[in-house]
């Protein structure tokens, strides 16, 4: 099956998701208990977010 430019695109683009993961967790220890429940808080309120576009992903 030949990949597609736009699907290399998207690829690239969980590629720079990964990378801000890795920053996020390097920074994690630096946080106090109060930021850190904050962050995780954003996190989840962020819209669309990862969960909900791997239940999309997977549903098609």
């Amino acid at each position: 099956m030949q990949t597609t430019g736009e699907l290399i695109r998207l690829m690239n683009y969980v590629d720079d998701i990964s990378a801000t993961l890795r920053r996020i967790h390097s920074s994690m220890p630096s946080l106090t208990p109060e930021d850190r429940k904050r962050l995780a808080e954003y996190f989840r309120k962020s819209d669309p977010n990862v969960l909900g576009v791997l239940e999309m992903l997977d549903r098609e």
